[in-house]
């Protein structure tokens, strides 16, 4: 697919568990139009998507393209969306759906494979020929470029790294069906639970956690523990693909410093036959996704 002309906007949606975000962006970046709404369960949240779709672009012409990025299991060359267990949706057939609702062409992508690639390609690994980007939120994926290319599997899924087991004895049951993923250990809610489970006292949110160091050892424990599960799932990617550089994004990714300098850390101790690389905060933070999905609506392709 070739790309948008410049001088055309592009329509981005980017479907969360939570919320679904939509903005139209011309070529410069700059936003035109941007709306959030609350995400419905099911397929209903497609139903959504497209009345979101609709009033932004009643408010801005001239649209040439539109992407939409999902979460769950996605098959982007069959526009279906798989699965999602926090949405509630199952082989939902999406087809030409936006296309005829809006009077454009519309990708479908993985959310985090766009995110990802937008942090490497046009953010904190711009420049950089191999990085792994680290989604850390509710759950916990990611992507990995080698030699300048982004890897995807046979299936074209993110990397699944926090269904990477460490805590195979004494961990937590993980929704995948394993026991001790990175991500019972290391996710926002992972965190807040732990913090919560060591104290009696419940936080309002992983900030929340964060915000009591360096004063607070119980918080200081948990995230030890946290960046210790990150870097034992991370250590093995590391030694066979090699990269110069981790991307930290997703809303974990606001802790900045605290997180970054503390991956780095750990995985300098657990490394033997390579260095470890350097760990940094994306640049785009919640915003990867929207931005990834206007990347791909212009460019048309992914790579």
């Amino acid at each position: 697919m070739t790309a948008v002309p410049p001088a055309d906007p592009v329509l981005a949606v980017d479907v969360g568990g939570t919320t679904i975000k939509a903005e139209i962006v011309d070529a410069a970046g700059r936003v035109l139009a941007a709306e959030t709404v609350p995400t419905p369960r099911g397929a209903q949240a497609f139903d959504a998507v497209a009345d979101l779709g609709a009033r932004l672009l009643a408010r801005v012409p001239g649209v040439a393209r539109g992407a939409v990025v999902l979460p769950g299991i996605v098959d982007p060359e069959r526009s279906i969306a798989v699965f999602s267990s926090n949405i509630g949706w199952r082989d939902v057939k999406l087809g030409h759906r936006f296309d005829e609702c809006w009077g454009f062409p519309v990708l479908i992508e993985h959310d985090v494979v766009v995110a990802g690639w937008a942090e490497w390609r046009y953010g904190a690994g711009r420049g950089c020929a191999d990085v792994v980007v680290l989604t850390l939120g509710t759950g916990i994926s990611g992507t990995l470029s080698v030699a300048g290319r982004l890897v995807r599997g046979g299936t074209g899924q993110a990397g699944e790294y926090g269904h990477i087991p460490v805590r195979r004895r004494a961990g937590r049951p993980c929704p995948c069906g394993n026991t001790g993923c990175v991500e019972t250990v290391a996710s926002g809610p992972a965190i807040a639970r732990a913090y919560a489970e060591r104290t009696g006292r419940e936080t309002g949110s992983t900030a929340d956690v964060f915000a009591r160091l360096p004063d607070d050892p119980d918080a200081r424990a948990v995230i030890d523990d946290a960046v210790d599960a990150l870097a034992e799932g991370l250590t093995g990617i590391v030694t066979a693909s090699c990269p110069e550089l981790i991307v930290l994004a997703g809303g974990l990714a606001g802790a900045g410093a605290v997180l970054a300098d503390g991956l780095r850390e750990r995985l300098s101790e657990l490394l033997r036959v390579v260095p470890a690389p350097r760990v940094v905060p994306g640049k785009f933070g919640a915003r990867a996704g929207l931005v990834g999905a206007a990347g791909f609506a212009r460019a048309g392709v992914i790579e």
